[in-house]
């Protein structure tokens, strides 16, 4: 079964801001969490709940309910600025 991919509104506003090419990047990462919500090269946080991964000089943080089977991003972007 698949999960659904949700944005916090938040997190679909630092996407959009991106420039075109990096969201090219990005989406079909994004849209493959669907399948996978942990796929290889993703590492649960730290500092706080959640999972990340990387695609070049960006990062995309996100939460899993596998009850729900529902995959939250909670923040995008580059790595200089995501974890303040």
């Amino acid at each position: 079964m698949s999960y659904t991919v949700l944005f916090k509104p938040s997190a679909e506003r630092e996407f959009e801001a991106l420039p075109p090419n990096i969201q090219a990047r990005l989406a079909p990462h994004l849209r493959a969490l669907e399948q996978n919500p942990r796929p290889p090269g993703a590492k649960k946080l730290k500092a706080r709940p959640g999972y990340r991964f990387r695609v070049g000089e960006y990062r995309v943080i996100y939460a899993v309910d596998d009850r729900d089977r529902i995959v939250r991003i909670l923040a995008i972007g580059h790595r200089r600025d995501i974890y303040r």
